[in-house]
């Protein structure tokens, strides 16, 4: 991969009133129907969430990235776009929330809009149908007007049946101008999103694969799979180069990465810095593998679902022990969310049994009545660490329900344009330990830190054996 300039590749963005109005599933179906005309999609995701990146992967076996309004600005935006769909022949945005949601209430500010914006997209809108006909009208017709620079480009009614979709499409295209290219009808196949997402692993859904062709089915007999590239490739197709950040390395340095049921949110770019970097990403299993990769300088444990799975993490105890030796040679190591409450001391699962695991950190961690701190956080570090030797900022995120009984307190979060904030993370030379899952791109000089780690752990001829 080198530096050099290319051009965006045709592209459209699924975007939605609101939450809960099908994108993800539409979203994957139509990934789908497209790899099925033998064409390469690359599929990104607007905003934080690492969730739904998990299921396009698993539809188009290639997740491409984050696009997000906060923690990058415009031109990275482009470029990071432009890096997570080289050689790809089109790509499918998903927005978070509703169209114009940004990271705070009464702002479009990191919105599927502003990336759509930012990216010049043009934005097909996935809007329920079920119990309304010229009020849906109103709906699309607010959001293609709210802002001049909408983009919408067409429309796909969702959870409607056919005779009801084609009774309205005539009354929106009349009053919107704005063709409505098919419908998502209320059907068992799609009920992966209200069962599935959010709650478990893409892996662990059981027959995704066959969910998602019956899906594509669907799409293909309902939504005008043609109408929909051809507004891909309408999109703008400016030059832009991609992101990649310079090689530190002469020779690789390896980090053992978790990954797994239990262990499976990370940003891709974040994945991607490190390796632009020079470093060699290797995956295992805290679930079922016995030892660390061999020759690992680096340990990242990053978050997902421990609680789920605590009773078969606290039996692999090798594993755990292997774990605890990693941190106590001073391997470097950066725990997010629930790699972070796989170091403590014990996790509760739901039934608020408590299971043993690594001990690296004191404390233990249990669920809450109610979801945890979420959103975008600044993570102020005010003292040298893993990510730099002087004090920084970081930009990040947090989603949890399990919460620590004793957080540690040594960096501090804090929620951006709002006079609220926390202490958090276990952090110092060796360790980023915390709910916070930090974007690397954002701040390049953190994984620069972290890799210059790496290294004087295996010069020092570190082991955790």
């Amino acid at each position: 991969m080198t530096n050099s300039v290319c051009s965006l590749p045709p592209r459209l963005m699924v975007s939605a009133p609101a939450s809960g109005s099908g994108k993800t599933v539409f979203t994957c179906a139509l990934i789908r129907a497209l790899q099925r005309r033998s064409l390469s999609v690359a599929a990104f995701k607007c905003g934080p969430d690492y969730i739904d990146q998990l299921f396009h992967a698993r539809t188009s076996r290639a997740a491409a990235g984050n696009l997000d309004g906060f923690y990058s600005s415009d031109a990275q935006i482009r470029a990071l776009l432009a890096r997570g769909a080289e050689r790809r022949d089109v790509a499918v945005l998903e927005g978070a929330m509703g169209f114009y949601d940004g990271m705070a209430p009464g702002s479009d500010a990191a919105s599927a809009y502003h990336v759509a914006r930012a990216t010049q997209t043009p934005v097909v809108l996935v809007v329920p149908a079920r119990g309304a006909s010229l009020t849906l009208a109103a709906t699309i017709q607010g959001i293609c007007r709210f802002r001049e620079d909408a983009g919408v480009a067409a429309v796909v009614l969702s959870r409607v049946g056919e005779g009801a979709y084609r009774y309205a499409k005539g009354a929106i295209e009349r009053e919107c101008g704005v063709p409505v290219v098919g419908f998502v009808p209320q059907h068992d196949a799609f009920s992966l999103e209200s069962r599935h997402l959010g709650l478990v692993g893409a892996d662990e859904v059981e027959g995704l694969q066959d969910r998602l062709d019956a899906m594509a089915d669907i799409v293909q007999d309902a939504v005008d799979v043609g109408a929909l590239l051809d507004i891909a490739r309408s999109a703008p197709r400016p030059d832009v180069a991609p992101f990649v950040v310079e090689r530190m390395l002469d020779a690789p340095l390896r980090m053992a990465v978790a990954f797994d049921e239990a262990f499976c949110f990370y940003y891709e770019e974040n994945l991607r810095v490190l390796r632009d970097l020079g470093i060699e990403v290797v995956e295992f299993s805290p679930l079922r593998d016995r030892a660390l990769p061999a020759g690992a300088c680096g340990l990242m444990l990053g978050g997902g679902y421990p609680e789920l799975h605590a009773e078969r993490l606290s039996a692999n105890a090798p594993m755990r022990d292997a774990v605890a030796r990693a941190v106590l040679s001073g391997m470097p190591v950066v725990a997010e969310c629930g790699g972070y409450l796989y170091l403590n001391e014990w996790i509760a699962d739901k039934g608020g049994a408590c299971w043993p695991m690594v001990g690296a950190l004191p404390g233990g961690s249990s669920r809450q009545p109610s979801r945890g701190r979420f959103g975008y956080i600044e993570l102020e570090c005010p003292s040298g660490g893993l990510y730099g030797d002087k004090a920084l900022t970081l930009r990040g995120h947090e989603f949890h329900r399990w919460q620590a009984n004793a957080e540690a307190g040594d960096c501090r979060a804090s929620k951006p344009g709002r006079d609220r904030s926390w202490p958090c993370m276990s952090y110092g030379a060796t360790m980023a330990a915390g709910f916070p899952h930090v974007y690397y791109p954002s701040n390049i000089d953190a994984a620069r830190s972290l890799v210059r780690a790496m290294r004087r752990f295996k010069e020092s001829g570190g082991d955790a054996a």
